[in-house]
C-alpha cells in the first residue's frame, strides 16, 4: 500500500476534532431519540409544524444543542484533515454507540446489534484508511462539475429513499439511510467550502454551497427525527451513520482526488471493508412488527 507520509500538526489536530465529533454525535443521536420517541409523529403534510413540536421535548432540544457542537467539531476536522482520514476516525467512533446506549441511556442492545455496529465501524474505518498517502495535507482540491454531480446524486438517492419509505410498513431504516446521505452530501460541501474559511469568511457564508449545506442539513434533520420515531434506535442510528460515512469517505477519491493505494492488497482491503458494511446492514434488525390490534404509525 506504500508508506504513509508523516502527519502534519494541523492534520493531527483535525483528527482530534474528528474523535470528539464521533463521541458527541452518538450522544446527540441518543438524546434526540429519547425526545423524538415521546413527541407526536412528524407528518409529511405538515413537516415544519410537526418538526417544531419536537423542541417541546427537553431531551430532543438538548440533543440538538449537542449535535450543533458536534457539527462545529466536524467542520473543524474537515478543514484541517483529509476527508478520508477524518471520516475514518468518525466511523471508528461508531463503536461507542452500543456502549453508550447500553451503559448510559439504558437501552436494550441485542447481540446482533453489538456485532452489526462493530462490523460497520471496522468496515468503514478500513474503507477510509485504504485511501493512501493523504496525511500530509488537507486535500481540498476539486472541480465544480464533479462536486455538483456527486452532491446531486447523493442527495437524489437520499430523497428517493425517503419517498420509498412511505410504501413500506416500517420505513425507519430507509429514512435512516436517507438522512445519512443528505448529511453526507452536506459534509462534502462543507469540505469544499472549508478551504475558503481563512481568507474570506463572509464570502463563504454567502456562497451557493452554503445554501446547499443548510437545505440538506435541515431536510436531513426532519427525516432523521422521523426515523428515530419509527426505530429501533440502534438500527436507525447505525444506518444513518454508515450511509453518511460512506457518502463522505467516497468523496475523497471521487471529488477531492485523494489517491487510492496500489497493488492487490489495497483492493482486497476495500472489498473486505464493503463486505463488513454489508454484513452490518444485514445484522441490524428491522423494527419489530406491531402487536395484534395495535395500529402502526403512518
Amino acid at each position: 500500500m506504500g508508506d504513509f507520509p508523516p502527519m502534519s500538526p494541523t492534520v493531527l489536530l483535525g483528527l482530534a476534532f474528528a474523535l470528539a465529533t464521533s463521541i458527541t454525535a452518538v450522544v446527540a443521536f441518543l438524546m434526540k431519540h429519547r425526545g423524538a420517541a415521546a413527541a407526536p409523529d412528524i407528518e409529511l403534510r405538515r413537516p415544519v409544524r410537526t418538526s417544531l413540536a419536537l423542541f417541546r421535548r427537553k431531551w430532543y432540544t438538548l440533543g440538538i444543542l449537542v449535535a450543533i457542537g458536534s457539527w462545529g467539531l466536524h467542520v473543524a476536522a474537515l478543514g484541517l484533515a483529509p476527508i478520508s482520514l477524518a471520516q475514518a476516525v468518525i466511523a471508528g467512533g461508531l463503536v461507542f454507540l452500543t456502549v453508550i446506549a447500553d451503559r448510559v441511556f439504558g437501552l436494550q442492545v441485542t447481540r446482533r446489534e453489538w456485532i452489526g455496529v462493530l462490523c460497520a465501524a471496522v468496515g468503514l474505518t478500513v474503507l477510509a484508511l485504504t485511501l493512501d498517502g493523504t496525511a500530509d495535507s488537507a486535500h481540498d482540491d476539486y472541480t465544480a462539475a464533479t462536486l455538483g454531480t456527486y452532491v446531486a446524486v447523493a442527495a437524489g438517492i437520499g430523497i428517493g429513499c425517503a419517498l420509498l419509505s412511505r410504501r413500506t410498513p416500517r420505513g425507519g431504516p430507509l429514512l435512516a439511510v436517507s438522512a445519512g446521505l443528505l448529511w453526507g452530501a452536506s459534509d462534502v460541501c462543507i469540505k469544499a467550502l472549508a478551504a475558503g474559511l481563512g481568507s474570506d469568511f463572509v464570502g463563504t457564508l454567502f456562497h451557493p454551497l452554503a445554501l446547499v449545506i443548510l437545505s440538506a442539513s435541515l431536510v436531513g434533520l426532519t427525516v432523521s427525527a422521523r426515523s428515530l420515531q419509527l426505530g429501533p434506535p440502534i438500527t436507525v442510528i447505525a444506518l444513518t451513520t454508515a450511509a453518511g460515512n460512506i457518502c463522505t469517505i467516497m468523496a475523497g477519491p471521487v471529488v477531492f482526488r485523494e489517491p487510492f493505494p496500489d497493488g492487490p492488497g489495497g483492493v482486497a482491503m476495500r472489498l473486505t471493508a464493503f463486505a463488513l458494511v454489508i454484513v452490518a446492514a444485514v445484522l441490524t434488525p428491522p423494527p419489530a412488527p406491531a402487536a395484534d390490534g395495535v395500529p402502526e404509525a403512518a
